[in-house]
């Protein structure tokens, strides 16, 4: 929930969120190296959520805002695949979202590129058989990288080595077998795979 129109377009109302929302997904759902998707058979539809991803670079808890930027040291695109249909079903419930983000798989991360010693806006886009489906620019963000940084480190010790995703902008969609996924920085592919 880190771009006004993606909340629209999930809870059909743009809205501003008080704090990040967040969720952890476990190392199993890792997919990288450009190693296929398998669309899982135990839900109705799995959609494609593309976000910039950023490296984790050392160990910090209660990250002060104006340091957090000294915490991470790369970047990529990556996709947060989802379990639509049963995330429907849980939020309904108020249950937490674990099994439909965070499954095996479920997080694929392209190859990284240096952030160098400042962030600088980064546009990055998601193209499906040759379509762009999904374009953002972290400047659109609600919450910046370095605030979700902070806040995360409230509660959690950041490891070397942790990932985190940013959230995704407006465009989220199914995907389906055969589907290829590239994923761009700046124009630059860093990620590029299919669905099996």
């Amino acid at each position: 929930m880190n771009y006004l129109q993606h909340t629209e377009e999930l809870d059909g109302k743009a809205y501003l969120p008080e704090e990040p929302v967040i969720f952890l997904k476990a190392d199993s759902a890792l997919l990288n190296n450009g190693k296929p998707f398998f669309v899982p058979h135990w839900a109705e539809r799995f959609d494609y959520e593309a976000e910039l991803v950023v490296r984790i670079c050392r160990l910090g808890k209660g990250i002060p805002l104006r340091f957090a930027h000294r915490y991470y040291d790369a970047v990529t695109v990556g996709i947060d695949f989802t379990a639509r249909d049963l995330q429907e079903k849980v939020r309904n419930g108020g249950m937490p979202w674990t099994i439909c983000k965070g499954f095996d798989g479920s997080a694929a991360i392209g190859q990284w590129r240096e952030v160098g010693d400042v962030w600088t806006d980064r546009s990055f886009r998601l193209d499906i058989n040759g379509q762009t489906v999904q374009q953002g620019c972290s400047k659109d963000m609600l919450f910046s990288v370095d605030s979700i940084v902070s806040y995360l480190s409230k509660f959690f010790t950041l490891r070397q080595g942790d990932l985190v995703f940013t959230g995704t902008p407006v465009g989220v969609g199914p995907v389906h077998i055969g589907d290829h996924l590239e994923g761009f920085i700046d124009g630059e592919r860093v990620l590029d795979f299919f669905c099996r």
